[in-house]
């Protein structure tokens, strides 16, 4: 079940949240909901998503308590978790690499993703270090804990929360007609991010790369690839932003994940804006850990190389997701070395040029099917090509709803909106509930209809 389904939308969050305000057991309404969202999709997997929670609050009071063996508990506890991330996700990949670097036959276990593993995993990884760094005490209750690992808003594609970011919500919490407006409002401008945009201009970048660099001519791959980078970014900004408003209508808050992250100036800035749940997990618990940028040039270059290259892999476990993640890698050591100095000088339109091209250039490696494919959308894009047998197919299937979502998609994506002076949004209130309520029956239409909705990071 995903939020920007009729299932959800008019059956699963209204009798939830129904419940949630009439029964005095918030934490039991939550929990419940969310194994039934959880099972909805993967009910076989309920049982390991219960086994992740019950193993991170076991260890969180072994740490605690464990004196002078702490450090032993929490690496017992990471090995844990890192073992049932590696075994899920990155077993199969793994033998096969063996089986190409040595010539053997061993057979690649056929194992099925889990939804969200990549999440609760790092949840509980953070969960482990902050109690063992006395960030946060660990949470006495099993429930409590286990209403924190499974809480659906951000269950299956996050945030990723830290348990010290709610902590104290998760044993109260307050709601407010205030925020459940505010709340409504994140949903309904995140659902309209994921129907009205991601959905619509992704039906044209599935089209185009599922044809093959063969098939395009050189314009065609450029749209292409602008058409998935603005996919990509309503897709998962727009679920994002429907977490968090649920988020507030049942009185958490949760972290921001995207800040405009295509009017970044440079690659740098765009990492501070792009997933950032992510990319402040990936700072915090391994790149500072391994030294950051205190231990000279030569490993501050290692340590970004190392951190990107394991946020690619945290993507996928394919090549494409490792080149992806080391281009990043590589762009941000040359900003290190120089380049940010340069781009800093350079007109804000140039800087955030040459990084949004540097993040699209990217985008081909993170969406074609293998590295064949992405060098060949490459090659297309960059050399004159007039394409092959049906090079114009683009033309005829892409219409004015596709241009028009794009347009829009990349309009919003580039300008950074200024901040609203003081009493403006008090006094706009009525007509931004006007306009959240149409947005809101424009995208359930869309969905009645049975319209194209894919959701790229249950690949994640």
């Amino acid at each position: 079940m995903v939020f920007s389904s009729v299932t959800f939308l008019f059956y699963f969050l209204p009798a939830f949240l129904l419940l949630y305000y009439l029964l005095p057991w918030k934490n039991g309404v939550l929990l419940i909901a969310s194994l039934v969202f959880y099972a909805w999709g993967e009910p076989r997997f309920l049982p390991l998503l219960m086994a992740s929670a019950l193993l991170n609050y076991g260890f969180g009071l072994v740490i605690a308590r464990a004196g002078q063996h702490r450090k032993l508990a929490l690496g017992v506890g990471v090995t844990a978790n890192l073992a049932m991330l590696g075994y899920f996700k990155y077993a199969g990949f793994f033998t096969t690499l063996v089986n190409q670097a040595l010539d053997q036959h061993l057979a690649v276990p056929a194992i099925v993703l889990p939804l969200g593993i990549s999440f609760f995993v790092f949840q509980g990884l953070s969960y482990l270090v902050d109690v063992y760094r006395g960030d946060v005490d660990p949470q006495k209750s099993f429930w409590t804990f286990a209403t924190y690992k499974a809480m659906f808003p951000q269950l299956i594609a996050g945030p990723i929360v830290r348990y010290r970011q709610v902590a104290a919500d998760m044993v109260e919490r307050h709601v407010t007609a205030d925020r459940i407006w505010i709340g409504f409002r994140y949903f309904v401008i995140g659902l309209a991010q994921k129907v009205l945009i991601a959905n619509t201009v992704g039906e044209a970048a599935d089209h185009l790369f599922n044809a093959g660099p063969a098939q395009l001519n050189t314009a065609s791959a450029w749209l292409a690839v602008a058409c998935y980078s603005i996919q990509i970014l309503y897709d998962f900004a727009g679920y994002s932003n429907m977490a968090i408003g649920i988020g507030h209508m049942i009185g958490f808050t949760y972290p921001p994940n995207f800040n405009h992250p295509y009017s970044a100036v440079s690659v740098t800035e765009f990492w501070r804006r792009w997933h950032i749940s992510l990319s402040s997990w990936f700072r915090d618990y391994l790149y500072i850990p391994l030294g950051g940028n205190r231990l000279g040039a030569f490993r501050t270059y290692l340590n970004l190389t190392f951190v990107f290259l394991l946020c690619g892999l945290w993507h996928g476990a394919a090549p494409t997701f490792i080149v992806w993640g080391m281009w990043h890698g590589v762009l941000l050591v040359l900003e290190r070395a120089g380049l940010g100095n340069v781009l800093a000088r350079l007109p804000r339109s140039v800087a955030q040029c040459y990084t949004l091209l540097m993040v699209m250039l990217g985008w081909v490696w993170f969406r074609a099917a293998d590295l064949q494919t992405a060098l060949q959308m490459l090659e297309t894009m960059f050399t004159p090509s007039t394409g092959g047998a049906a090079p114009h197919v683009w033309r005829i299937d892409i219409g004015p709803a596709q241009w028009t979502a794009l347009l829009i998609g990349a309009a919003l994506a580039l300008w950074r909106r200024p901040a609203s002076p003081a009493g403006v949004e008090r006094r706009a209130l009525p007509l931004q509930m006007a306009l959240a309520l149409a947005a809101f029956v424009l995208c359930g239409a869309s969905l009645a209809a049975g319209t194209y909705n894919p959701f790229i990071y249950f690949r994640f």
